[in-house]
Parts: C-alpha cells; sequence; structure tokens
C-alpha cells in the first residue's frame, strides 16, 4: 500500500508519535472522542497545526457508550429547550447527508397509554413542533390506526392503549462515526495517535504550553515525552475533571455525571420495525428499545438508564437495578414476549459527561435526565480551554464554536504578552462529505469495476465502505491465501479483510479495538465472536509485523476483556463463563 493509503493506520501512528515528539502545534487537544474528533477536524480544516492524543483507543469512553441515534431530543422540547431541539434537527439532516454509510434513518414508534401523563393530543402537538422545528425534512408524524398498530407493533399490549404516533430520526455507528472524523482530521493535516496519555502540563510561566505525555500502547518500553503547543482544548468528556486536577489541584468540578445502561437482545427475540419510544410511568424517564438489523444478524438495543456513576468512569457497570428497571420497562409494553435476564445477550455502559458544576455527585436524589445536555466551552487553568456537555447529534456544530472559542482565548493572551498571535485562519469546511469514497459518485464507479471484474462484494460491505469495498475483498482473499481462517460469523462478511482494511484505515492498534470499537463483535452474538480471535490475532501480527508471541498476547485482551464485560449478564442470568465455553472452538487447529 502507498502511503496515502494508510494515512490514518497502524503504520500512519508510528510516525505520528515522531511527530508529536518533535513539532510544536498550534492546538494540542486532549481526547479522542467524538467531541475531540470534531475539534480536530474543524480546526485541521482552518489551515491549523494541529495534534490530539487519545489515553485509550478512540471512542473508548462515552462515544462507543451511546444510544446509537442522532436524535433531534423530543424529550427536550419539555425542558423548553427549543434552539436545542432546532440546532439538532438541523444537524442530523447534514449528517445524513455528509456520512450515509454512518447515519440513517430510522423510524420511531410512540405508544399512548390510558395511564400516560401526555395525553395523544399534548404528543400530538410535540410532534407538530418538532415537525416543524426539522422544517418537515424527515416528513409528518403520523397517528396510527387499529389496523395498522396490530400490522407493525402486533406484541405491543392491547391493555390500556390510546394511540400510537410513528415519526423519524435516526441510528448511527458512534464508535465508527468518531473514527471516520478522526480519519478526515488526520487527511486534513491532523496529527493523531490513540493510546497517548497526557500526563500533566507543560508551563511557560503560568501558561499551559503542551503536556508531557506517554505511549500506552504497551509494545516496546515508552519513556515519556513532551508535546508541545500554542493551545491546548481538553476534551476529555467524564475524565474532563480529572484532567482538569492535573491542570490545577485546586480544580472545581464541572460535571455531574449520568451512567446510561444498555442491554442487548437478539432482534428475533425481541422483533420491532422500528425504535420504539417507552417512558416510565414512576419517573417519567424515556428509554428506546432500537433495532439494528446491520449489527450481526440483528439485535435490539433497550436503553438507556439515568443514574450516578463511580468517581473513576471505568469503573462504572451494569448493576442489578439498571436490569431490572429496563427488564420492567420491556415487561409493561411487551408483556407478551416475556423477555428474562436469559434472554439478554450483552450489555454496555456508558458516562455522560453533563455540565452541571452547582450539582455534586453526592445529590444522588437530583433527577439526572432533567440536566440539559447542552455543552459548555470555558476558560481553564494556564490559558487552556475545557469543554464538557454535549450531544453526538451536534457534534459538527460544537466543534465550530470550541475552535471560535479557542482562536478568542489564544488572540486574547496574544495581545496581553503571553503567546504569539495565530497566523491567518480559514473559515471551517466540515459541512462536506465525511469519506470521500462513500460519495454516490464513487460508490456507483467502483460497483461498476467490480462487476466488469466479475467481483461478488456483499451487500453490507458496500454500504458501511462504499468503494473501499474492492479493497476489502482483495485484502480478505490475500489472508485467507495464506492462512486457515474460519468462515465469517452471520452478519460479518469478509471478517479478514475488515480488520486488515481498518488496520489501514482505522488506526487499529490492539484487535481488542476492532472487537469493541470498529465492528460490534462484542454486542451482536451470544459468544461475542470470541471463536474467531485466534484467526484475527494472527492476521492481526501478519499486517502489523508482530509475532506469534504478540498474537497470542491480543487474543488473550480480547477474551479478558469480553469475560470482564459479559461476567455481570453471564452472573445475573446464570449462564457459565463465555470464555469458557467458548474455549474449545476457539483453541481448534486450523
Amino acid at each position: 500500500m502507498s502511503a496515502p493509503e494508510r494515512e490514518f493506520s497502524f503504520d500512519a501512528r508510528r510516525r505520528a508519535l515522531e511527530r508529536l515528539q518533535n513539532e510544536t502545534f498550534d492546538l494540542l487537544v486532549i481526547g479522542g472522542g467524538i467531541t475531540g474528533a470534531a475539534a480536530a477536524r474543524d480546526a485541521a480544516t482552518r489551515g491549523l497545526k494541529v495534534a490530539l492524543v487519545e489515553k485509550a483507543d478512540f471512542a473508548s469512553g462515552t462515544s462507543s457508550g451511546s444510544s446509537k441515534l442522532i436524535h433531534g431530543g423530543l424529550r427536550y422540547l419539555e425542558n423548553y429547550e427549543f434552539a436545542l431541539v432546532f440546532e439538532s434537527l438541523s444537524e442530523r439532516a447534514k449528517l445524513l447527508r455528509n456520512a450515509p454509510h454512518m447515519v440513517r434513518p430510522l423510524p420511531f414508534y410512540m405508544p399512548v397509554f390510558a395511564d400516560d401523563r401526555a395525553g395523544p393530543g399534548l404528543l400530538s402537538a410535540g410532534l407538530w413542533l418538532y415537525d416543524l422545528l426539522a422544517l418537515f425534512r424527515a416528513g409528518v408524524h403520523r397517528r396510527l390506526s387499529r389496523v395498522r398498530i396490530a400490522q407493525e407493533l402486533p406484541m405491543i399490549r392491547k391493555e390500556g392503549l390510546r394511540t400510537v404516533f410513528r415519526y423519524y430520526d435516526a441510528s448511527m455507528w458512534d464508535d465508527m462515526l468518531t473514527i471516520e472524523t478522526l480519519r478526515a482530521a488526520a487527511a486534513d493535516g491532523a496529527v493523531i495517535a490513540n493510546y497517548v496519555e497526557g500526563l500533566e502540563p507543560l508551563l511557560e510561566g503560568e501558561r499551559v504550553a503542551g503536556f508531557r505525555a506517554i505511549d500506552r500502547a504497551g509494545f516496546d518500553e515508552a519513556p515519556s515525552f513532551n508535546v508541545r503547543a500554542r493551545q491546548v482544548v481538553v476534551c476529555a468528556g467524564p475524565w474532563t475533571d480529572k484532567v482538569g486536577v492535573r491542570l490545577d489541584r485546586n480544580w472545581r468540578s464541572w460535571l455531574t455525571p449520568s451512567k446510561g445502561v444498555h442491554l442487548i437482545f437478539d432482534l428475533e427475540r425481541l422483533p420491532v420495525p422500528g425504535a420504539v419510544t417507552m417512558i416510565h410511568p414512576s419517573d417519567g424517564r424515556v428509554a428506546f428499545i432500537i433495532p439494528r438489523t446491520d449489527f450481526g444478524a440483528g439485535v435490539a438495543i433497550v436503553g438507556t438508564t439515568d443514574s450516578p456513576p463511580p468517581d473513576r468512569p471505568e469503573d462504572a457497570d451494569v448493576s442489578r437495578d439498571d436490569e431490572t428497571y429496563l427488564l420492567d420497562l420491556l415487561a409493561r409494553f411487551f408483556p407478551a414476549l416475556q423477555l428474562t435476564a436469559d434472554d439478554v445477550i450483552a450489555s454496555y455502559v456508558g458516562i455522560r459527561p453533563l455540565f452541571a458544576p452547582s450539582v455534586g455527585q453526592e445529590e444522588e436524589g437530583k433527577k439526572l435526565q432533567k440536566i440539559s445536555r447542552e455543552h459548555h466551552i470555558g476558560r481553564g487553568p494556564g490559558g487552556t480551554v475545557v469543554v464538557a456537555g454535549g450531544k453526538y447529534t451536534t457534534h459538527r456544530k460544537m466543534a465550530e464554536e470550541i475552535v471560535d472559542y479557542t482562536l478568542g482565548v489564544w488572540r486574547e493572551d496574544a495581545a496581553a504578552g503571553k503567546v504569539a498571535p495565530p497566523e491567518s485562519v480559514r473559515a471551517p469546511l466540515t459541512d462536506v462529505i465525511l469519506n470521500p469514497r462513500t460519495a454516490p459518485d464513487a460508490v456507483q464507479r467502483a460497483r461498476s469495476e467490480a462487476a466488469q471484474a466479475g467481483e461478488t462484494i456483499p451487500e453490507r460491505i458496500w454500504e458501511f465502505y462504499g468503494a473501499g469495498a474492492r479493497e476489502i475483498l482483495t485484502l480478505d482473499r490475500e489472508a485467507r491465501s495464506t492462512q486457515a481462517i474460519p468462515g465469517d460469523p452471520d452478519g460479518f462478511p469478509l471478517l479478514a479483510g475488515q480488520l486488515r482494511y481498518l488496520l489501514r484505515h482505522g488506526m487499529v492498534v490492539h484487535l481488542e479495538d476492532f472487537y469493541f470499537r470498529r465492528l460490534p463483535l462484542f454486542l451482536s452474538r451470544r459468544d461475542h465472536c470470541l471463536p474467531w480471535a485466534p484467526a484475527l490475532a494472527r492476521v492481526w501480527a501478519a499486517d502489523t509485523g508482530r509475532s506469534e508471541q504478540d498474537a497470542q498476547v491480543e487474543q488473550e485482551r480480547v477474551a479478558a476483556e469480553i469475560a470482564r464485560r459479559a461476567a455481570w449478564t453471564d452472573q445475573a442470568a446464570g449462564k457459565p463463563d463465555v470464555t469458557a465455553a467458548a474455549a474449545p472452538a476457539a483453541t481448534v487447529k486450523d
């Protein structure tokens, strides 16, 4: 592969580490979730010299733990957040246009029961307002007839059911949307590396002029090094206050984080034609059933909850109360399905970094769902800029505001003689197709070339990778020509080719990055695709130039992380250890 084709690759990370140590940047972004990724992309399109570091893998925090929805936030109308909803709906339209492989329209069903606090009239008014704020770009909501309800939601509880409304929002691949945004930033010149932790600020007088950092990838002995920048932007999500303390030991908390839990069911066990909005009768919280036919053979995601998280975001886990809460909600809406903990095939947790400095974590009685999802951008210690809160849907617009604010801080400090002023800066250019390979003309041309070459490529690969589908087919054939690889799991065709492609174009560093964030392998099957780990570890090693021993370590890392994530779900349902159950298949001689 030529260098341009590997610009966001395993190898590109090595080159990025060299540049981080040897160059001075205009902006250093701390944090590789969607907020940091979007800020880096926005700044890079303006011609700024940008660096971004992430202490773990990209999107390994909140940005892979969301409900995987792009939506205006119908429930925010209850809090009179009309501006937020209008902006979100506008950004939703742009994402549907600019990231069609990552963001897709999805019908939503809202059942209304006799004992609900809001009746059909009030909800209809809210939906009309929602349509209006969307400028009717997604069409008009509809109140379904009894016949249509029976056809589309046959298993819905009939007792007390007054009506069902249908409207539209969108689903997304949250973690890969972050990766695509980072790849776009790299294409515009940003220097980006995962598994690089910012340890402590570098000071020039009282001003922060970068961070001392360390490579946490774990392949080689890694001494710390300095990353120098004229301006530092902290986009650390639920770790914002942790970074804040490193900037100033007297840092006062900005966040009141909220834990959101999601349960995963086989779509055949919870068959819904679109997302179903569920309002809990006791506390008014909103949860969803979200069908994902593009996750393996098909799953339904059920969530989310709102509860106080542990002090360390990485320690957040599913609790018995979380599972009971969501199962009780499912029993209220779909009692005939008789869903139990034994039907849960996976679960995941996300921490929302809600900005609410006046509310301490000790105030657990606070209704976290009432805290605004608006973001906050402010001055941090030493001339830094710190970002908290926000919505996934509005990440592009939020990034524009972050960079505008950062340039304002920079110019203000330059006027005070604290730093050299920024040079001429262009206007941002982010309202464009996110990945040129997914542009309709590029996909059409690649499909034509594939047909002429007699290549048969699964439709799912075309939908997800666009014109990159032909490269994936080639990479998969090459891998299978040199080593034995089991047949692909349902819903994940050309799996070896996808891994090799994402090593080249998705900066996969460890095999677990591929398992948990580039593809939903963990979420889509009861065995979490663990039986494929040995073969994929060998593919990883061959493509990265690592040893057989390294491949064994990667396989063990995946198994350990699967065991950790699956432990509570398996224990609650009385299931055997998934790693033990999968071991015979995983160790078959190829």
